[in-house]
C-alpha cells in the first residue's frame, strides 16, 4: 500500500489516504477510541470528495477502533466497507 497525497481530492493534508495495487482508497483512522456517527458522517464526506475526483473509486475505512454498529451500517449503505488492520 502507498500513501496518497490528500489534497489531490481537496482535503486537509491531516487525513491519511492510501492505495492498494487494485486501486482501492484506504481512509485510515489509527485510533483507540471508537468510531460513531460524528465520525461517519466525516467519512462520507471524505467519500464524496474523493468520489467527485474519482468516479469510478472503492473507498474503504481502515482502522483499529471498534466502529458503532449504527454507524457501521450508514457506512455500508454508503458503499463504504470498514477493514481491520
Amino acid at each position: 500500500m502507498k500513501n496518497i497525497d490528500p489534497r489531490k481530492y481537496n482535503l486537509s493534508p491531516r487525513i491519511r489516504l492510501q492505495e492498494n495495487s487494485s486501486k482501492n482508497i484506504f481512509i485510515v483512522m489509527d485510533r483507540k477510541s471508537r468510531i460513531i456517527m460524528k465520525d461517519g458522517h466525516r467519512i462520507s464526506a471524505i467519500a464524496e470528495s474523493i468520489l467527485d475526483t474519482e468516479e469510478k473509486a472503492n473507498i474503504s475505512v481502515l482502522t483499529s477502533a471498534p466502529v458503532c454498529s449504527k454507524t457501521r451500517k450508514f457506512l455500508l449503505e454508503k458503499n463504504i466497507m470498514i477493514k481491520e488492520f
